[in-house]
């Protein structure tokens, strides 16, 4: 059997009823009709002008962590990084793990200029590129025990107060930068730690969250434990942790789910039961939809193992179908890759990563930058596949409509022999009607 056979067992057998609600789901969740009314500025409709509305940014949040800015060995491939980044995503994950944030005491690193860590870039300097790339930055992640500084004492009361500290900090220089802030990780994996076996671990840190992020989207985050409960429902373990946090008056606005594929090759055709199973994957989501909360997939890794063409394109094809399906989900609000290219992750279950010994290629890109199959595809999707331009001509009443993907559009607009740019945002939740003046 080959690896696409072995790696797709699950997606082919289950084809025809999975494109169905993919379809199905994209055409209910992502798009929805704009009506545009013409007018001058006087009021006055405007019968015959020519339109073209062309999406620019896709309401729904595509991105990848960006631990590697300006961290590669020569300029030029932290230049191909960032252009590459760039042109593919419209959001990205910043590191602020507590440990590399503030290696010692007091000694925060904030500013673009500080000493570097490695795949943790200053906050400054990511934010420098989101704002220049008009990209939506992430903040991972305030509260994570295996980040915890070795200065940190194994005490509930002192690590509480240093905490508290810490969210303050953050708050008052990056609340109203980072829209969207992961309050706590990994919960289920890490508990070596005293107050990360407090009872009340994930509520206080929620509603410590609140008190220093009052505007902000509030994120619980998750690794393991999940797609092995999948048929458990509301017995999830992550399922029962969110519904008591929830209970307890903790305000988590959306719920994290990790998707690494983080297995040897010879262990693929056991884990894709779990990982690259349609049916299990909508009921997980599904599942957890039943809170009435977004739900972000928060880091997704899909591996290669070489970069033999037969690879690289098993790789593309996962990554096409389990995008899709999230893309579908109505509940989804974002799909977030993890390590853009390969040979630089920290975590390297099959080799030395940081020296180029990567022997998962679980990236976009190959270690010399150049696009792997899965790159190309995923930029299909979202700028090709899932993208919208229309062209119409204003009725006697001044109106025109178009269906679209939600997003960011750009019009166009030829009246009179002179030709107008304006702007509309078309929300899954917002305005769907747009008067458009031309001056």
């Amino acid at each position: 059997m080959s690896r696409q056979q072995t790696a797709l067992k699950y997606i082919y057998e289950q084809r025809n009823e999975t494109e169905d609600r993919i379809k199905l789901g994209i055409e209910q969740n992502r798009k929805g009709f704009a009506e545009l009314k013409i007018t001058d500025e006087n009021g006055n409709v405007l019968k015959g002008a020519e339109i073209t509305a062309e999406l620019k940014k896709h309401e729904f949040k595509h991105g990848a962590n960006i631990f590697m800015l300006d961290e590669l060995e020569s300029e030029e491939k932290n230049e191909a990084y960032k252009q590459s980044f760039s042109r593919q995503f419209n959001l990205a994950t910043l590191p602020f793990y507590w440990k590399d944030i503030e290696p010692e005491p007091g000694k925060l690193r904030f500013n673009k200029n500080s000493p570097k860590v490695y795949r943790r870039p200053a906050p400054d300097l990511c934010l420098e590129f989101c704002d220049a790339n008009n990209i939506e930055p992430k903040l991972h992640c305030l509260n994570y025990m295996q980040w915890t500084p070795d200065w940190v004492p194994d005490d509930i009361t002192e690590t509480k107060k240093l905490l508290e500290k810490r969210f303050k900090e953050i708050a008052e220089k990056y609340a109203d930068k980072i829209p969207g802030v992961e309050v706590i990780n990994e919960t289920l994996l890490w508990n070596t730690r005293r107050f990360f076996r407090y009872p009340e671990l994930v509520e206080w840190s929620f509603k410590t969250a609140e008190k220093y992020f009052p505007n902000n989207e509030l994120i619980i985050n998750e690794a393991g434990l999940i797609y092995d409960h999948w048929c458990h429902g509301n017995r999830l373990p992550y399922y029962m942790l969110i519904e008591r946090a929830l209970e307890k008056g903790a305000r988590i606005d959306s719920i994290g789910i990790q998707a690494h594929m983080f297995y040897k090759s010879e262990d693929e055709a056991e884990k894709v039961a779990e990982s690259a199973n349609p049916e299990r994957l909508f009921r997980i989501l599904d599942d957890l939809a039943e809170f009435k909360k977004p739900l972000q997939i928060t880091e997704i890794t899909i591996p290669a193992y070489t970069n033999a063409p037969e690879d690289e394109a098993v790789q593309a094809e996962l990554l096409r179908w389990l995008y899709s399906i999230y893309f579908s989900h109505a509940s989804v609000e974002a799909a977030i890759y993890w390590n853009l290219v390969d040979g630089y992750a920290a975590f390297a279950p099959l080799g030395d990563m940081t020296k180029g010994e990567n022997y998962f290629h679980g990236g976009l890109l190959r270690f010399d930058m150049s696009e792997k199959p899965a790159y190309k595809t995923l930029y299909s999707l979202f700028h090709k596949e899932w993208h919208t331009k229309e062209k119409m001509v204003s009725d006697e009443a001044g109106k025109a409509i178009f269906k679209g993907f939600y997003g960011d559009y750009e019009l166009r607009i030829t009246y009179n022999g002179k030709v107008f740019n304006k702007d509309i945002s078309l929300q899954k939740n917002g305005n769907k009607s747009f008067e458009i003046v031309l001056r």
